[in-house]
């Protein structure tokens, strides 16, 4: 772990704690989860597929000394194909003892190809098997961003992969585990660390009917959107420069669960929204959506 002061470190607690809604009497618990973490106490094997890496570029952003630099020990302990310092046989070796060994947290990040194996294959292993192999001998999985909780931009209309999310691929398995999915393009690194933390010390969260974690999707982006007056006010941008509700321009803040107008990214700095650009529901299971539906609707806009 991070050489850093227990009092930066309680405080980090303290954060994860109020984050996840379980008050600051939890922060000895989370600490104490992250200690084991930090020591490779707590078993992560994180898998990826069909994806850009996008979900571990933004778990490797947050904030220092935060739940990157916690984690990045414990999950590299095992294995993580983008963080591991080992490669060729020596990789897939290794993972092939973590997956024999069991007991550990699947993180899956990015889709699955059921209908052309050869689309994505690891070392000589093809990632759907690869997946099935893990999940069978996890004691929970993850499901990490669009593409690995509902299939995403691999999946999108006219692929030919027949790539699908990590839960549909356990149920076309028949595989029954404990999982909940954490959508975004990419996640947020709060809702990850988040999620582990509160599997570990206090059992899977509080989920909603799609298996998402509550304590980060229970409301719409829209009720929590810094240009929310606008809406009321019918002050709708017709330019993406401008200032107003960003509705008419493509924003599907309405549609979605999260919480990323209130959370921010990059350490806090901004959104999407804040940013002047509509939300495209990354975060939705509709995303990225059929070719009819574009994600900028530009033709509601003024000429």
């Amino acid at each position: 772990m991070a050489d850093i002061s227990r009092r930066t470190f309680m405080g980090l607690s303290l954060k994860l704690a109020v984050m996840m809604g379980l008050g600051v009497s939890a922060a000895p618990r989370i600490a104490e989860c992250l200690d084991e973490l930090s020591k490779g106490a707590a078993p992560v094997l994180w898998l990826q597929g069909q994806s850009c890496s996008g979900c571990s570029v933004s778990f490797l952003n947050a904030e220092e000394p935060g739940p990157a630099a916690i984690l990045t020990e414990s999950i590299s302990l095992l294995y993580h194909s983008t963080l591991s310092a080992a490669t060729g046989s020596v990789a897939t070796g290794l993972l092939g003892e973590v997956i024999k060994k069991g007991g550990y947290i699947l993180v899956v990040e990015g889709s699955i190809p059921a209908g052309m194996e050869e689309a994505c294959v690891i070392g000589d292993e093809p990632f759907a098997r690869q997946v099935s192999r893990a999940a069978k001998n996890a004691a929970a999985l993850v499901a990490l961003g669009a593409c690995a909780s509902y299939g995403g931009i691999p999946a999108a209309e006219n692929n030919p992969t027949g790539a699908m999310g990590a839960p549909q691929f356990l149920e076309k398995e028949n595989i029954h585990l404990p999982y909940m999915i954490l959508p975004g393009c990419p996640a947020h690194p709060d809702w990850l660390v988040g999620a582990l933390t509160h599997t570990l010390k206090f059992g899977i969260p509080p989920l909603d009917e799609e298996k998402r974690p509550k304590m980060f999707f229970s409301k719409f982006l829209h009720e929590q959107c810094p240009r929310f007056a606008d809406y009321e006010r019918e002050n709708f941008a017709e330019t993406f420069d401008d200032d107003g509700c960003l509705f008419k321009l493509g924003c599907l803040g309405p549609n979605t669960h999260a919480d990323c107008t209130i959370r921010n990214w990059n350490s806090g700095v901004n959104s999407c929204i804040r940013a002047g650009a509509p939300c495209i529901g990354c975060a939705s299971s509709a995303f990225p959506g059929k070719i009819a539906f574009p994600f900028y609707r530009k033709s509601e806009r003024k000429v």
